[in-house]
């Protein structure tokens, strides 16, 4: 799959790395400088490793010579790869070869490892024993994300272009052919006009999200991994009608072995191809040729997780609870198993066959109480505050030096000239509690934790107070929690507060479920020049047409 470079998934939980046993050969103060990881290898045999620094590292088994340095010999001691350092990563994938891909934050594309099938796009069959510059056929194109499949290779460029190359005895590369590419070729076909925001890739085959959520593969489909109704190999890209009427979230595909997940905008999933290990949750081992809801039964799904080194699936909801199925320790769990981990990569540490990470995964580090720590820690304490807000007849306690500190509306408000400098208790009618508590610990945390409903007044309050942050992470929140029911509320809430990127999101979720959504009280609810803007907007995006 495409191991981009997501973040930290939980912000209450710190990932521990040395659950990949590779990483139990470091010191502290090593695995402390280390950013972003990745623990790949077809048995889980190697590790890449990003520091704070942007300084890139190796060590492990070097098969294929798919640490890059230079050599062929294997390491238990990191080696710094000195080309790379001070690249910002933004993607990271790797081939069963295995072959490695790397996407900088300036676009460029590196290649090192296995080679026998030109996976590395430089043209040869020539092991790459060092990163090398991927330029043919890609210059002047910025790469955003990159996919490996067992032996061929997709990056997606900033426009929403594919291109692949490498291995393609069954189509994958989505050439119209099967003879292999030996440098990158733009796939085209029925994507020619399509703007791609996503890729992924199983071992001999394809996935593409474009931007209105439709759902493309190609390549080898034995076991329905394209999830087309079949079981043809398919030379280029088609569209999954499977999952026609729904909308795919961006970089919501992801591949395992010969198996597929996606999950739409409104937190279903959906799952199709091999099924041997139970990898698809359907409660059998039956393949499935189209793509089948499954967990329909519990909350929105918020992460899915997998990659095309295991039969392992996993899934997030969205008050945390984290499920696994398929193959797990070598025992077929064949519904998705609820267990105590508190985010995806466990399961992949702790139960994948190899134990590989699903994703780049980004750290934090837990040794002693950073000034962050040390604040969100006294936030809403009588022992220490100086000041406390009521607000719905509750207390919040806060210290006046850090409101001033974090907030210009604070920092006027505290000025000897006006009364709440003077005050001990401050009065807060404007606004909910569970929206002013939200936003005071925003103040210490730099994090909020709200349902989307109550993220439309703490927009409200953002936008009062100028805070464009907080804007910005409550209109992510709004996204995430965006369903049928709310979902014109939320666009004229978007409307109301001048948020653009949140009211272009909501208002293509409307066209995307335009029948669903107006048949809601939400839609009849609102104000007649909003309702007739909204037609008008969506009649010229031909949003009525046959």
């Amino acid at each position: 799959i495409a191991w981009q470079l997501l973040g930290f998934v939980s912000r209450r939980t710190m990932v521990d790395v040395t659950k990949w046993p590779l990483f139990s050969l470091m010191e502290g103060e090593e695995l402390s400088s280390i950013r972003q990881a990745c623990v790949f290898g077809t048995s889980a045999n190697e590790v890449i490793y990003i520091t704070h620094n942007d300084d890139v590292y190796v060590f492990g088994l070097n098969c294929s010579n798919c640490l890059g340095t230079g050599d062929s010999q294997s390491t238990i001691l990191p080696k710094k790869l000195d080309f790379l350092s001070g690249r910002k990563v933004v993607s990271l994938s790797y081939g069963s070869g295995p072959h490695i891909l790397l996407a900088t934050e300036e676009g460029e594309l590196f290649a090192w490892g296995h080679n026998g099938y030109s996976q590395l796009g430089n043209g040869t069959t020539n092991q790459g024993v060092a990163p090398v510059l991927v330029s043919a056929s890609l210059l002047n194109k910025r790469v955003t994300e990159v996919a490996c499949g067992s032996h061929h290779s997709l990056a997606l460029t900033n426009t929403g272009e594919v291109y692949a190359w490498g291995y393609n005895n069954c189509g994958q590369v989505g050439s119209g052919s099967t003879a292999n590419q030996p440098t990158p070729r733009r796939v085209s076909n029925c994507l020619q006009n399509k703007v791609v925001v996503s890729i992924t890739c199983g071992q001999t085959s394809s996935l593409a999200v474009v931007e209105n959520g439709e759902v493309y593969g190609w390549g080898y489909n034995g076991n329905g991994q394209l999830g087309l109704g079949n079981n043809g190999n398919q030379l280029t890209p088609c569209r999954l009608v499977g999952l026609q009427g729904l909308c795919v979230l961006q970089v919501s595909v992801l591949s395992g072995y010969a198996h597929s997940l996606a999950l739409t905008d409104e937190g279903l999933l959906y799952a199709w191809g091999t099924n041997t290990y139970g990898q698809l949750g359907t409660g059998n081992k039956s393949n499935q040729l189209s793509p089948v809801q499954i967990m329909a039964e519990k909350e929105r799904i918020v992460e899915i997780a997998a990659c095309h080194s295991t039969h392992t699936s996993a899934a997030k909801t969205q008050s945390g609870q984290v499920y696994m199925w398929g193959q797990c320790r070598g025992q077929s769990i064949v519904l998705p198993f609820l267990t105590h981990f508190s985010c995806t990569d466990d399961v992949f540490a702790c139960f994948a066959t190899p134990s590989v990470m699903w994703r780049l995964l980004s750290m934090e580090h837990d040794d002693f109480l950073t000034v962050s720590q040390s604040l969100k820690k006294e936030f809403d304490s009588p022992e220490t505050a100086d000041l406390k807000f009521s607000v719905d007849g509750k207390y919040i306690h806060v210290h006046k030096a850090v409101l001033k500190i974090r907030c210009e509306h604070f920092r006027s408000m505290f000025q000897s000239h006006w009364n709440e400098d003077m005050k001990e208790v401050i009065e807060i009618d404007q606004f909910t509690y569970p929206v002013y508590r939200s936003f005071l610990e925003f103040l210490y945390t730099d994090n909020i934790d709200l349902p989307p409903e109550d993220a439309i007044g703490l927009l409200d309050l953002a936008t009062s107070y100028c805070e464009n942050r907080l804007k910005r992470l409550c209109q992510h929140i709004i996204k995430r929690g965006i369903t049928i029911e709310n979902a014109f509320s939320l666009l004229a809430a978007a409307v109301r507060y001048d948020a653009e990127d949140l009211e272009e999101f909501c208002f293509k979720f409307c066209v995307n479920h335009l029948t669903e959504v107006t048949q809601t009280a939400a839609f009849w609810q609102i104000e007649g020049n909003l309702l007739k803007e909204f037609i008008s907007r969506a009649s010229r995006c031909g949003a009525f047409k046959n």
